[in-house]
């Protein structure tokens, strides 16, 4: 049967979803509907199911109850076979910047590419310059990532997220291990390209200081359930 497609304005959209862990519930009853150009934070205590939720968005985790949707795919008949074409579509940015060790920002860049059906040369050198010119980094493409400093690597890995143009892009605690003046700097930039390319941003932190210095929509994981609420009510 083929894969169904959902249409819709939400880029996520869940209902009464269910998120599993080796048959042990980590959320139940999950609505959750965002639509394009927007910025939440994702929070909770350690172990509340964030990066349970996370890795459910990008099939890393089968939805195990409920309806769910993420770019256009449904979760529940989504098939080993999609789980590529689907990530395609999202930017995926770690807190270990995940970089290549043995090769060039520049290969590590076209590694993405060439794994995800691009083969015209040019069009892949100007995409890589594209992105890297859009998080300052285009005079580091020859570097290795031992090179840079950590905030550079985490721009790289952003520009590594932005290459196939995602609709969303999913941030697993992109500043934790980041100084806090590189942090800012690594916000603010999620933000404007987030903007400029229009996609929804879904990021996991830890960092209230953060939240408070880049406000927005905060999806919080607690006690099994999430709730969504505007961060000024966290700080009341």
């Amino acid at each position: 049967m083929p894969h169904r497609i959902v249409t819709g304005d939400h880029i996520i959209d869940l209902t009464d979803a269910k998120i599993s862990q080796k048959n042990f519930t980590v959320l139940n009853h999950v609505d959750l509907h965002i639509t394009k150009g927007k910025f939440c934070y994702l929070i909770g205590k350690t172990g509340s199911g964030k990066s349970s939720l996370l890795k459910t968005l990008y099939g890393h985790i089968p939805l195990a109850g409920g309806q769910g949707s993420v770019v256009g795919y449904d979760l529940a008949s989504l098939r080993a076979s999609d789980i590529p074409n689907l990530r395609r579509k999202l930017g995926i940015v770690f807190q270990d910047f995940q970089l290549l060790p043995d090769r060039t920002v520049e290969k590590n860049l076209s590694f993405v590419l060439e794994a995800t059906g691009w083969s015209d040369k040019t069009a892949m050198n100007d995409r890589i310059d594209e992105v890297l010119s859009s998080v300052g980094m285009k005079n580091k493409k020859h570097k290795m990532p031992h090179e840079l400093s950590g905030g550079e690597q985490q721009r790289v890995a952003i520009a590594r997220a932005l290459l196939n143009h995602p609709q969303l892009i999913l941030a697993d605690e992109p500043t934790g291990n980041l100084d806090p003046e590189t942090s800012n700097e690594i916000m603010a930039l999620l933000k404007r390209v987030a903007l400029e390319n229009g996609a929804a941003v879904v990021m996991a932190t830890h960092d209230y200081h953060m939240i408070q210095n880049f406000p927005g929509e905060a999806i919080r994981c607690e006690d099994g359930r999430v709730s969504v609420l505007n961060t000024a009510e966290l700080f009341e």
